[in-house]
């Protein structure tokens, strides 16, 4: 590996840590801020009671000795905890049952949205001023301004509802299909422009032009150069939405009741589960993060003329 390479990468993983610490300090701050507790909700729980149920999980503590207590047990055991309000659960158990879903769900829409995207972008820029191209464009456009909870409810509405043909209810297989197309609709789009433009201007380039002067067939010119050329934009984009997407779309999960971990980290505020909160929060920031790390090494590969600096 090139020596510069390897101390970029050394660097960004400095600062992703960094930056998962200011996310975990930030969080656990503003989260014991707001007024309330886990416990305040709790029916015909006594005064004492209540009190003894703080010191159980060390939340009679002062603020700064919990956070230390907390930072000490992720950073060095990478425990997060009991849950405060999933009696006998540990976070890190709904955690990973959450991620299950949410991880197959994530995957599926985004590698469909990519491969669904490039296809029409490249489609879309071979075809320009066609009616191919307008109609993706306007379908893109349109796909792109709607956003993702009235999609769910439109697609809900017409296959699970009207037309029967779908459950309602993403605990089945079947019932993934309907939240899979929610969260790929969006991606789709903006991977579908992203490749139109991008391609659009490789295609104009000097070296396209001169490759076509040199005889090169119009395959190896499309595949060779400017398809390779135009994904460049795509990975910076496709890296952050793979980790949005797999980490679960908080609205989409609840619209179609997948028990993902968006839906439990959804939960866990309503609930006001400290734990819960915590580790969800540190499992999506860090996976946002790594991801982004992935995205910029990925330019390195397609194109070895990037310099990581």
């Amino acid at each position: 590996m090139n020596p510069k390479t390897l101390k970029y990468i050394v660097k960004r993983l400095i600062l992703a840590v960094f930056t998962v610490w200011v996310v975990i300090t930030v969080t656990f701050f503003i989260m014991h801020a707001v007024p309330g507790g886990p416990f305040v909700g709790e029916k015909a729980v006594s005064e004492a009671a209540q009190k003894a149920m703080e010191a159980k999980y060390g939340l009679d503590k002062p603020l700064f000795a919990q956070y230390t207590t907390y930072l000490k047990d992720v950073v060095l055991h990478l425990d997060f905890g009991p849950s405060l309000k999933q009696r006998g659960r540990d976070v890190i158990d709904i955690i990973t049952d959450g991620l299950k879903t949410s991880a197959k769900l994530g995957l599926i829409a985004a590698f469909l949205a990519l491969i669904i995207g490039v296809v029409l972008g490249a489609i879309a820029a071979l075809r320009r001023n066609t009616f191919f191209d307008r109609v993706i464009m306007v379908l893109t456009t349109a796909l792109i301004s709607m956003p993702s909870f009235i999609m769910g409810t439109l697609l809900l509405v017409a296959f699970a509802i009207k037309m029967h043909m779908l459950p309602a209810n993403g605990s089945t297989a079947a019932g993934l299909i309907l939240p899979v197309i929610t969260l790929m609709l969006y991606p789709m789009s903006y991977i579908t422009r992203l490749t139109r433009s991008s391609m659009l201007d490789v295609l104009g380039q000097d070296y396209v032009r001169t490759a076509k002067a040199k005889g090169v067939s119009r395959l190896r010119i499309i595949f060779g150069h400017a398809l390779k050329n135009a994904l460049i934009p795509v990975i910076t984009y496709f890296g952050p939405m793979l980790a949005y997407i797999v980490t679960g779309s908080l609205v989409v999960e609840q619209i179609f009741a997948v028990p993902g971990i968006g839906r439990a980290f959804v939960n866990s505020i309503t609930n006001r589960d400290y734990t819960l909160i915590m580790g969800t929060t540190i499992i999506l920031a860090t996976f946002i993060v790594i991801m982004n790390l992935v995205s910029d090494i990925l330019y390195k590969v397609v194109d070895p003329r990037i310099t990581l600096e």
